[in-house]
């Protein structure tokens, strides 16, 4: 990769790089733990800009597992132009359609219907702007309430720190974002979600990226404890055919709704790395 990275941006580049690297290793782990040597299989990938320069990459990364029916978990680096008309609807790219992006994403979808699924990212993208943006959000096929609460307030701590109301609008973000409106339901139990800390100063820059941090980590903390919690719970056939309807609303909603979709569709990314996020196995009826 070639692109010209600024101080701060190779900071954030550096941190989406090695929680990926932790977050892969802690995923492992719980495998390892079931008798399973599943792995995550690392696939390097390159952009190329509509001019024929270099416009980064990144890795997707996937592991199949007894656990992990299907996880993948990516970061990526990009630089280039947007196309005009998509640019209109980019923050701060309306008169200069050039930009940078750099963040992580995963999906986890998990063999035990007992065990939530979940969707995290967080990214650092620069036009005439520069923010942070990202959350965290379960999704269980069968919800328990105490799961739901668990990880609700690890994110409530991870948020107090920068405001007394942060958790709350960022909850009630993620409640709005996450919705399927043809459905008329929501994706899962909700998270957070936010987007659009700019930094306009360096003490902004560090605070907003201090933030993302604390989301990361988390993620980190909670959800393996979530993992471990249910993955060995007996289930039924009818449970397993309840999560892959349930996988079904989940695809609906990537496909018609999710920004990062549509963001890497938009702007030259990798299909397989873009369309990790869909379940192996799904039924809609």
């Amino acid at each position: 990769m070639t692109l010209t990275l600024t101080p701060d941006q190779s900071a954030a580049r550096t941190w989406f790089e090695e929680l990926r690297t932790r977050i892969c290793d802690a995923f492992m782990a719980i495998e390892r733990e079931s008798g399973s040597d599943a792995a995550f299989e690392f696939l390097p990938w390159q952009r190329t800009d509509d001019s024929g320069e270099d416009g980064g990459g990144g890795v997707r990364g996937v592991m199949k597992g007894k656990v992990f029916e299907k996880v993948g978990v990516n970061v990526s680096t990009v630089g280039g132009a947007f196309n005009p008309e998509f640019a209109k609807s980019i923050h701060g790219a309306e008169e200069n359609p050039a930009f940078f992006a750099t963040g992580i994403s995963l999906v986890a979808h998990m063999a035990n219907p007992h065990v939530p699924a979940v969707h995290m990212n967080t990214r650092l993208l620069t036009t005439t702007k520069s923010w942070f943006g990202g959350g965290a959000d379960l999704n269980p096929p069968i919800a328990y309430d105490e799961d739901t609460a668990d990880f609700h307030a690890r994110l409530r701590a991870a948020c107090a720190p920068y405001g007394p109301d942060v958790y709350e609008r960022y909850k009630a973000w993620a409640d709005d974002y996450f919705y399927i409106p043809h459905r008329q339901m929501h994706r899962g139990v909700g998270g957070i979600f936010y987007d659009h800390l700019e930094n306009d100063t360096d003490a902004l820059f560090d605070r907003n990226f201090a933030f993302t941090r604390e989301v990361g980590e988390a993620f980190l903390d909670i959800y393996p404890k979530l993992v471990r919690k249910r993955m060995n719970t007996p289930f039924t056939e009818e449970e397993k055919h309840q999560q892959r309807v349930w996988r079904g609303r989940y695809a609906e909603f990537n496909l018609i709704y999710d920004r990062g979709t549509l963001f890497g569709l938009k702007t030259g990314g990798n299909i397989d790395a873009i369309l990790m996020s869909l379940p192996p196995d799904v039924a809609w009826d």
